[in-house]
């Protein structure tokens, strides 16, 4: 009885103890967090000025201050380690003190990291400052990829054009940066290991909070495989009757130069020569825009418009103050890739983008500005809730905005689209040109990570490194160089995102979910009921629905406070991710595209690519 009595005196002891300490801990991470706050807007305010003027000064600062902040994170992970947080009553102390504890790079011995800043440093600066000469005069070499670059790529019709500009782009942006791209592995390799995990796939694929992840991303794919068949089936088809089947092959990889994207990712660029009724106009109001006086400064406030319309945030003076929305005219270096940043002070939100008035920029600029919604709504959280519910969820939100802009009832609301008539040969080609960005681009985002999963794993000889990379593209996609690679050549950081270190999958669920997102914001909005064809989900506009934004405030105000399907559920009630509402939006599409394909007797799959040689 006394041992009984000792022993309950003792868990009661402990218990206090406990008690006292989650108390004492609460405070620590009030502090903590405001602190962090006050680092990162340090630490982002030189990205920043780095990003927006590439030069030796602005370099040597941004990698300064980001050591700074490595130092003291590591710092805060010796602290958090006297705090017992797993034995916590409080679910939300524990995620605070789980999420604390993942340093990162930061994990890295000082020099290691010196070495990873200037290593990722080099390659981004390479990407940015890329230069190539003019096809028909090697004398005018000042050719950047934005705007000139991808203006050929998009525009051009010439093959011979198009192979000589991939071709010489490729060089300078991927094979260039090879030495670099080993050692940001080993790197990479290295902190993960530091931080307890096995390889930097495991560290990105935590971010989603699931054990089956990988699976799960591999069966939503194999779901929407067969329309990706379809639709790649098509386009071959089309490409022969333009090019003849000298240039494109009856049942190979699409030759990828020809797709209107440098990396073939998406392919609406083409819609001119592939679309299924070439005679039915295509919706571009790119020209009305330009006609009609607009600039980016329009743009971007008819996107905050969007956005008020639905009750959501209202951007601040500071925005329209700090963010730069059109290319500098002063000659400088920047980092053109549209990207939204949040400053984790009240309100200082900015975006980087040089924008141009065209349509497929009017939909950029949406999608960044919900970015810029997301930092807004979960703003009053602590720092370390100031992030998505996972990464895909920030990507997706500013899409369900642009999927709902792109249609031709929005278009015409805002009086950009004239005397256009939605009948049905009209509609199958609005959902083929939505599909020729939606659906191509899901293989092309699996392949981003998997690729990079496979050489943090370690599963790919470094003898084979381009040629593994380009048969998961011939895999995945159906597509392959115009000329043969070896590996002499390295292609992947040819891609912005490869060269930079951003993982790739939260473009990949951002696809899926925006639909699943954009189904029920529809809905929700009394916009789309699959019971009526005259409400149908492809066409279908949320300006206006204050229903639709109190679901995208309920869920965006959670930020990363709760796991993701939490999240989910607070704006549509389901908490699992599916592909069934992209097949739903799809579904006119696929019919059509079967019958017609099987009416063409056109090959659905691909042979082999001989395109790369291990030698």
């Amino acid at each position: 009885m006394k041992l009984l009595l000792v022993a309950l005196l003792a868990t009661l002891a402990l218990t206090q103890a406990l008690v006292k300490e989650e108390i004492q801990a609460k405070e620590y991470l009030e502090n903590l967090n405001k602190e962090q706050a006050r680092r990162t807007n340090i630490d982002t305010e030189a990205s920043w000025a780095y990003g927006s003027n590439i030069n030796d000064e602005t370099e040597k600062k941004k990698n300064e201050v980001s050591a700074e902040l490595a130092k003291f994170l590591k710092e805060v992970s010796v602290e958090i380690q006297k705090f017992n947080w797993r034995s916590y009553e409080s679910a939300d102390l524990k995620r605070q003190f789980k999420s604390l504890s993942k340093l990162g790079y930061a994990a890295l011995t000082e020099a290691d990291y010196a070495e990873f800043l200037e290593t990722m440093s080099a390659m981004e600066s390479n990407f940015a400052k890329v230069k190539v000469c003019d096809y028909k005069d090697n004398t005018k070499c000042d050719l950047a990829l934005e705007p000139e670059i991808e203006e050929v790529i998009t525009k051009s019709r010439d093959p011979e054009e198009l192979k000589y500009y991939w071709t010489q782009f490729y060089d300078k942006a991927g094979t260039a940066v090879r030495p670099q791209f080993e050692r940001y592995v080993e790197l990479n390799t290295k902190a993960a290991k530091l931080n307890n995990f096995t390889s930097g796939a495991e560290v990105w694929l935590d971010e989603y909070e699931d054990e089956t992840f990988e699976k799960q991303l591999e069966d939503i794919f194999t779901e929407i495989r067969p329309l990706y068949e379809q639709v790649h089936g098509y386009v071959r088809y089309r490409l022969r009757q333009h090019y003849g089947d000298k240039v494109v092959p009856e049942k190979g990889p699409l030759p990828m130069h020809l797709l209107g994207n440098m990396w073939a990712q998406q392919w609406s660029d083409i819609a001119d020569i592939v679309s299924p009724f070439p005679d039915k106009p295509l919706v571009d109001v790119s020209d009305e825009m330009v006609k009609q006086g607009y600039t980016p400064l329009k743009m971007f406030q008819m996107g905050d418009d969007f956005f008020t319309s639905m009750n959501l945030t209202k951007l601040p003076p500071t925005f329209w103050e700090k963010s730069i929305i059109e290319k500098p005219t002063d000659g400088r270096d920047l980092i053109c890739h549209a990207s939204a940043w949040d400053f984790y002070l009240q309100d200082d939100v900015r975006i980087k983008q040089c924008t141009t008035v065209t349509q497929s920029q009017l939909f950029t600029v949406h999608h960044e500005l919900g970015h810029i919604q997301y930092f807004l709504q979960y703003q009053h959280l602590p720092f370390v809730y100031r992030t998505g519910a996972n990464p895909g969820f920030h990507e997706a939100v500013g899409d369900v905005l642009s999927l709902s802009v792109s249609t031709p009832k929005h278009l015409e609301k805002i009086g950009l689209l004239k005397n256009f008539v939605l009948d049905e040969e009209a509609r199958i080609n609005q959902l083929f040109l939505t599909a020729l960005d939606k659906i191509v681009f899901l293989p092309f985002a699996f392949t981003m990570d998997k690729y990079r999963w496979s050489l943090f794993r370690g599963e790919v000889d470094k003898a084979n490194w381009n040629c593994a990379f380009w048969k998961l593209r011939e895999d995945y996609s159906g597509i392959e160089p115009p000329v043969v690679r070896t590996e002499k050549d390295f292609d992947a950081p040819a891609k912005y995102h490869v060269s930079a270190d951003v993982e790739y999958a939260r473009y990949l669920v951002s696809f899926i979910i925006q639909f699943q997102f954009y189904k029920s914001a529809c809905m929700k909005a009394g916009q789309y009921d699959p019971k009526n064809p005259e409400l149908p989900l492809d066409n279908c506009d949320i300006y206006g629905s204050a229903e639709a934004g109190a679901a995208f405030h309920n869920m965006l105000s959670l930020g990363a406070s709760k796991p993701w399907p939490d999240a989910l559920q607070a704006f549509n009630g389901e908490r699992v991710m599916t592909g069934k509402a992209i097949a739903e939006y799809f579904e006119p599409l696929r019919v059509w595209l079967e019958a017609e394909n099987i009416k063409n007797n056109v090959h659905i799959g691909w042979t082999a690519s001989d395109k790369c040689v291990s030698y």
